[in-house]
Order: C-alpha cells, then sequence, then structure tokens
C-alpha cells in the first residue's frame, strides 16, 4: 500500500463492462512526510474519496480483485480515506 494525495477526477462515459460504477481518480503518491513522489497515477475508487483527500492506494494484482470472483483491468485502487498520519521524526 501507498499513501497519496487525490487531485482531480477523471470521467468516462464509456468503459469495459465490468468497470461500470466505478469512478476514477487522480493520485499523487506522496511520502510519509507528504512529498510528492513518483508521478501522479489514475486509481479506481469505490469508497467515495474525494479531491484533497488523503488515501492508501494499492497497485498491482491485488487491485484487480476488488469485486469477489472477479478480474477486472485495473492495476490501482483506492482502498481507504486516510484521517491522520504520524509519523517518528529523528
Amino acid at each position: 500500500m501507498q499513501i497519496g494525495k487525490v487531485t482531480g477526477n477523471i470521467w468516462a462515459t464509456r468503459k469495459e463492462d465490468g468497470l461500470t460504477g466505478l469512478k476514477f481518480l487522480f493520485v499523487q503518491l506522496e511520502d510519509p512526510q507528504g512529498l510528492p513522489i513518483e508521478t501522479p497515477l489514475i486509481a479506481a475508487d469505490r469508497i467515495g474519496s474525494g479531491i484533497g483527500d488523503r488515501v492508501l492506494v494499492t497497485r498491482g494484482s491485488a487491485a484487480r480483485f476488488i469485486f469477489k470472483d472477479e478480474d477486472l483491468p485495473i492495476d490501482a485502487v483506492i482502498i481507504g480515506i486516510v484521517d491522520s498520519v504520524d509519523v517518528e521524526s529523528r
């Protein structure tokens, strides 16, 4: 899992049948201090995230199975909205 911030929406009126009902969002991945890392990615969302939310994202094969017994053509999914982050400083 990685943490990131939702920075935008993607609208797709036509998409693969299994993706109907999913929302797609731009997510900027962040390090523990909130600084951007990597390039933004597009993640599927079905938990109601919105622009400005800090979220947990999982990528790879685990993201493909957000619905039981259904293999979807996605490689990133938002799995949680972050309430707070507490990182020990050195």
